[in-house]
């Protein structure tokens, strides 16, 4: 596969097959991620892979902890900005309807939409899960490899079959995490991914995210 074919093809899946995915697959896509850009050849990243027993045992914390705090705690960073302004506010919004029109529920239905968000911490029927955290000292430059090294993997995995979709909603169940997967003090509970074959199916896997054109973003230099 190319990498182009793999950046067209890889998107954000929703709903996934329960068909497994093997240890020794993850294991090729994990270490070859590792080839990712990183500033001093710092390698910041930390993953825990879960599978099978592993990985359902922290859905099912995750859920029980769900039953006194619903949304979670507050996460250890800001997932998004607190004074998110535009033109990200917009774009941020028409993603959110689009994904919920593919399945039909309206705006004013609160509780289908919190239902289906719920997915989130069942890594969306996903066999596989991977949490990702990172040590406190790291700053800017490192989340940044960090995020490179997680595009990565959802790249390879497109090369494998695969498909994914990072989780930052993790991330308000920290404490949850950091107590069933021991993840030390001096470490920040970044975000998960979920990891499998996707369910071809399901309607809202047929979304596809829109993107700003190039004229928004780029700006052409040729001359002094």
């Amino acid at each position: 596969m190319k990498v182009s074919e793999a950046l067209h093809t890889r998107k954000t899946v929703r709903a996934f097959k329960t068909d497994p995915v093997s240890a020794e697959t993850l294991k090729v896509i994990l270490e070859t991620a590792a080839r990712s850009p990183s500033g001093g050849n710092l390698q910041p990243w930390r993953v825990h892979v879960l599978l099978g027993d592993a990985r359902n045992e922290l859905v099912r914390r995750v859920a029980e902890k769900r039953k006194t705090s619903p949304m979670g705690e507050t996460p250890e960073y800001h997932i998004y900005p607190p004074e998110l302004t535009e033109p990200y506010k917009s774009r941020r919004f028409r993603i959110g309807e689009a994904m919920y029109a593919t399945m039909g529920i309206p705006r004013e239905d609160k509780m289908a939409r919190l239902k289906f968000f719920s997915g989130n911490w069942e890594f969306f029927g996903a066999p596989a899960g991977l949490i990702f955290t990172m040590d406190r000292q790291m700053q800017q430059g490192q989340w940044a490899d960090l995020g490179m090294y997680m595009q990565s993997i959802m790249l390879l995995a497109r090369e494998h079959g695969l498909h994914t979709c990072p989780q930052e909603a993790w991330a308000v169940h920290h404490s949850v995490i950091r107590e069933y997967l021991e993840v030390p003090a001096n470490e920040i509970v970044f975000c998960g991914m979920a990891i499998g074959h996707a369910d071809d199916t399901a309607p809202v896997n047929s979304l596809i995210s829109e993107r700003a054109p190039i004229a928004e973003y780029v700006t052409w230099r040729q001359s002094a």
